[in-house]
């Protein structure tokens, strides 16, 4: 974290300085009051309690009110934490925005995380609530909030969606049925709305996990590079495969669909078959995938007739090896830098993904313009570094950065180190990608410290071996390697660890994705 100094702001009319995710989504409800805004994936009940859902801008707004008006009936007040564990299905959608709603602070936590992650992620953040579902697939997510809940004193409920919920959880399935609103507005905020912490991701570190805050500028500054590259039409169609547990969710799900309107359609997980059949269903409209699941899906005629695709590489060094895009529609890479940014380019009529700007980088790319979205910056160490309108520059909670406890921070320039190593050419003022963050395993849209993972492992069993390995769709995997699989398994489930470590330990074939 080094460097410089200089003040953005965020020039679109779109996502004015005061404007909030509420706002962008009340403006575009009131041109499309009874359009469909939000689709579940249609294989829903695969995974999760009920049949998939739709929901015009009227019934979704209903939907967002109602959960605000039931989070401030439990006594929960402005600024309160509310995490939320919750599949890529139109409940995320809604309870994230009826957070925001009730003038509360989202802190939506990834679905694979597991006991241990929740506690050490929602601890020094004095959560009240988390909202997640009766299960997801055989998970029992319910369960395992109530199990994270036991050891985190602030949280005075667990709330959920689905099915047999168990004693003492409150059910939330009652903010997505049709009736009379008994509507209770927050107190009005004084004061830019926009600038106050408004939402909670959370990164990896050497130390461990820590909370990235952002308000509701930073937040529509990150999605408005996907927005403007992908050349999205006003009111159009966007399907994406891409939750919103994290900052790069949030920018190529959320932010694109509050920004231009239209109808969001979600996609669970991946299902290559489904995916396909909504990809073709849609046509037309923006898709959003994993990068390295592009090529396969292409290759398999999956991604049907779009206007656009956004791919999102989670491990952006890749983009240097991948072969020149062939296909229709215009392609936009997304690279993500963890938590700390993203960098949205269409590719060139070569096909070839485009290469990093050293300094301010605009959207859309080459327009006169071009609203500034990030700066990049090659630190004294090597590194990539970014500022500007979507870089996070304050620790959470309030005084995080005068404690001993893992905190995010900026350096007083505004630029965040991103722990990948570049190089600069100074001709072409370009940044390359030369190697991912240091000790680092990136699987799908998970990150873990090796070393983290390693002392997981041996705590268990000191004879036992984990490591990293190259892998074509998630970017990395864990293999590892015990004398007793099911026992080493079992030790590392009950310890509440991401099942993707114990998954290590099964045949390839059944390992987590």
């Amino acid at each position: 974290m080094i460097l410089g100094g200089a003040h953005f702001e965020l020039n679109s009319e779109a996502a004015g300085s005061r404007a909030t995710l509420d706002d962008l989504f009340r403006r575009a409800a009131v041109r499309n009051i009874d359009a469909v805004a939000l689709a579940d994936p249609p294989n829903r009940e695969s995974f999760a309690d009920g049949a998939p859902r739709k929901l015009t801008y009227a019934q979704a707004d209903r939907a967002i009110s109602a959960t605000a008006a039931k989070l401030r009936r439990l006594g929960l007040q402005t600024d309160a934490v509310v995490a939320m564990q919750l599949p890529n299905t139109v409940e995320s959608v809604i309870v994230l925005l009826g957070v925001l709603r009730a003038g509360m602070i989202a802190a939506p936590l990834p679905l694979l995380w597991r006991k241990r992650d929740i506690v050490a992620a929602l601890k020094p953040l004095n959560a009240k609530a988390i909202i997640t579902a009766s299960h997801v697939g055989s998970a029992h997510h319910v369960e395992i909030a109530m199990e994270a809940a036991a050891e985190l004193f602030p949280v005075r409920y667990v709330c959920g969606f689905g099915r047999d919920l168990p004693d003492g959880v409150v059910s939330f399935d009652g903010v997505l049925t049709p009736g009379p609103l008994d509507s209770e507005p927050p107190p009005a905020r004084t004061g830019d709305v926009a600038a106050h912490v408004a939402l909670i991701t959370f990164d990896e570190g050497a130390e461990g996990i820590c909370a990235v805050a952002r308000n509701q500028r930073e937040l529509i500054a990150g999605g408005l590079g996907p927005h403007l590259e992908s050349g999205a039409a006003q009111d159009g169609t966007l399907l994406s495969a891409i939750p919103l547990s994290s900052f790069a969710g949030l920018s190529l799900t959320l932010l694109p669909w509050l920004l231009g309107g239209g109808r969001l359609n979600l996609h669970h997980a991946f299902d290559p078959d489904t995916f396909a059949a909504q990809a073709r269903a849609q046509d037309g409209g923006i898709i959003v995938v994993p990068g390295p699941a592009l090529a396969s899906l292409a290759d398999a005629d999956s991604l049907g007739r779009p206007a656009s695709i956004v791919a999102l590489w989670r491990s952006p060094e890749r983009l240097a090896t991948v072969a020149p895009w062939r296909g229709d529609g215009t392609l936009v890479d997304v690279a993500s830098f963890g938590e700390v940014g993203l960098i949205a380019a269409r590719r060139g009529a070569d096909g070839v993904p485009a290469d990093i700007p050293f300094g301010v980088i605009g959207a859309p790319h080459g327009s006169a313009a071009a609203d500034t979205v990030v700066e990049t910056m090659r630190s004294v160490a090597g590194m990539l570094a970014l500022r500007g309108p979507m870089v996070p520059t304050q620790a959470f909670p309030p005084g995080a950065e005068q404690g001993v406890e893992r905190h995010f921070t900026a350096h007083e320039s505004g630029f965040v180190d991103t722990g990948l190593a570049c190089r600069l050419d100074r001709d072409s003022q370009t940044l390359t990608l030369t190697a991912p963050p240091a000790g680092m395993t990136g699987i799908g849209g998970y990150r873990f410290f090796q070393s983290a993972v390693d002392l997981a492992v041996a705590s268990v069993d000191p004879s036992a071996t984990i490591v990293a390995l190259p892998d074509a769709f998630l970017g990395q995997r864990l293999a590892g390697n015990a004398k007793d699989r099911d026992e080493i398994i079992a030790a590392l489930q009950s310890r509440g660890l991401n099942p993707l470590i114990a998954g290590a330990f099964r045949p390839r074939a059944s390992n987590v994705a």
